[in-house]
């Protein structure tokens, strides 16, 4: 069943048991799926976004989400920090299974070792495969502080 149909059955499931959290947060991203689907139209498209495009737009919804997160905290927002975790979750269940820090670590060092990376001049490198590679899967934010920590290492490591 493909992503968008997913989120369709879970809608008419959430509004038959009135779950209003859920049904808002299902609106939300049908609403932000339906967006899409008109600004690829206006490119030429006939076709509405496929799957890939769908989970794009999830993952950028889950990354609004924390940057409101963290908005909230300066405000000391705790109600609205609870409603946007909430979100999170829903939104998350839409989405594959993230990689743990230590999985992400662990492709970032065999990328650096597999193409000789070890200068931070060359984190866009990184970057580009992960996204191409592991879009979905990897949290880019942490993936670029790894990929920094690493290289940081490797530039004060003594065996350079």
């Amino acid at each position: 069943m493909d992503l968008r149909t997913q989120i369709d059955e879970k809608f008419k499931s959430a509004f038959k048991l009135r779950n209003t959290e859920e049904v808002n947060t299902l609106r939300l991203i049908r609403s932000a799926i339906k967006n899409k689907d008109i600004e690829n139209r206006s490119e030429g498209n006939t076709e509405p976004i496929n799957d890939k495009q769908i989970l794009n737009t999830l993952i950028n919804l889950v990354k609004q989400r924390r940057d409101s997160i963290e908005s909230f905290k300066a405000s000391a927002r705790n109600d609205l920090i609870e409603k946007e975790k909430k979100e999170i979750e829903i939104i998350n269940q839409f989405l594959p299974k993230q990689l743990s820090a230590d999985e992400i670590r662990i492709i970032i060092k065999k990328f650096f070792t597999d193409n000789n990376i070890s200068s931070i001049k060359e984190m866009g490198k990184i970057m580009s495969y992960l996204q191409l590679n592991h879009a979905g899967v990897i949290d880019m934010n942490l993936a670029g502080k790894i990929a920094k920590n690493l290289l940081g290492n490797q530039c004060h490591s003594p065996n350079q």
